[in-house]
């Protein structure tokens, strides 16, 4: 058997490695990288080495709020209502509380981070009641008369018979 003194056998990694430098050389040959924002200026580093450096950037950045699950869904729950109330249909009103449910269900089985889970379940047929009740108080309301426009009346005083 004949083997080739130049073949060798590379994994995945490094096959990606390569292409990626390849790429990156012909992009600069390119010019691609030229007049960059921030081009020739320090790149702001913190004093001590930061593995999640990024993470917490793009959270400053982005103005994310990153909280355990117990605390969102907490916030969750307390706007759950407002949100259904937003609905059309008793079938979205459901979706939406069983898709809250499952997160719940879910933040249950997994290994507590920050405080401790005390968000219940919604019990569906409840919660729609109570979102039938408030939209039908909203729909009792009386509607305010909605304002004259004083043009209007302005321009009937003055082209009325007398």
């Amino acid at each position: 058997m004949h083997h080739d003194p130049y073949a060798f056998a590379i994994d995945d990694a490094v096959a990606v490695a390569l292409l990626a430098d390849f790429q990156v050389r012909k992009a600069i040959a390119r010019g691609d990288f030229d007049d960059l924002p921030g081009s020739g200026e320090p790149i702001d580093l913190p004093d001590q080495h930061d593995p999640e450096w990024w993470i917490r950037s793009l959270i400053e950045r982005e103005h994310v709020a990153l909280l355990p699950p117990s605390i969102q869904l907490r916030k969750d729950d307390a706007a759950l209502d407002a949100r259904l109330d937003q609905l059309a249909d008793e079938k979205a009103v459901r979706r939406e509380i069983d898709d809250f449910n499952a997160q719940v269900i879910r933040a249950r089985y997994e290994p507590p981070a920050g405080p401790p889970l005390i968000t219940m379940p919604r019990d569906p047929d409840t919660t729609v009641a109570e979102w039938a009740a408030r939209r039908a108080a909203r729909e009792r309301r009386p509607r305010e008369p909605a304002a004259r426009d004083d043009r209007r009346s302005r321009r009937f005083r003055l082209f009325r018979r007398r």
